[in-house]
């Protein structure tokens, strides 16, 4: 085989990949889509009283409903709370949404995969409801260095633990930082903040966030 006849072939599986990816793609945001909207009736919302409750745009939620757009992590925290439940009933087939189990396993590759905007996410543990922690492996894209207007906010505390690849963190207040294969971070969720993988290899976090229902807590701890 010749030079080019190899590169010809590397290109056409490349192309191949492409495309089996963004089928993928858009498969796991229709999938999403559909959990949310099931999610939401069953809550008995509409539209307009989900769009109040959340604080986010009525066409914002029609969109993600109907997989036309994926959400940032941040708008999956605030519908969330906007529907009084744990963030895995989002990721939840209709059987796993009303487990009451304590403890669960998730063996490799077997976590629930949920695509959102500039990542996709593995779910982990989905099945154990009311989780105080989001455990997420997640596969980070390469894009532009973020803009104060890509940054985003939300109750808690995250982690993240690089498993492969080059990741730029941006924490509202400190200098941007380059994590790497075994670095970790842990911030303050309520400072804007985002990231971004930096080259072309594949970079994938171990992520975990604590979710709290911040009504919740001060209803229930006047004081």
């Amino acid at each position: 085989m010749t030079q080019m006849e190899k590169s010809s072939r590397d290109d056409a599986e490349l192309d191949a990949a492409n495309d089996d990816w963004e089928a993928e793609r858009l498969q796991l945001r229709s999938d999403l889509g559909s959990r949310m909207k099931a999610v939401r009736q069953a809550c008995g919302l509409t539209l307009e009283v989900a769009a109040q409750r959340s604080g986010l745009a009525l066409s914002t939620i029609h969109k993600i409903e109907n997989g036309r757009v994926s959400p940032s992590y941040e708008n999956l925290v605030r519908i969330a709370r906007a529907y009084d439940i744990g963030m895995e009933r989002l990721f939840s087939s209709d059987h796993e949404a009303h487990q009451t189990t304590r403890m669960t396993v998730t063996k490799a590759g077997q976590g629930r995969k949920v695509r959102a905007k500039h990542f996709e996410y593995e779910v982990l543990c989905n099945a154990l409801a009311e989780k105080k922690i989001i455990p997420l492996v997640t596969l980070v894209e390469k894009r532009a260095p973020l803009a104060p207007e890509d940054l985003e906010s939300h109750a808690g505390e995250e982690t993240l633990y690089v498993l492969s690849g080059r990741i730029e963190l941006v924490v509202e207040h400190y200098e941007p930082v380059v994590l790497e294969p075994g670095d970790c971070a842990y911030f303050d969720s309520t400072l804007k903040h985002g990231l971004r993988a930096l080259d072309d290899d594949e970079a994938r976090i171990f992520w975990a966030c604590t979710y709290i229902d911040v009504d919740k807590k001060v209803a229930n701890d006047p004081a």
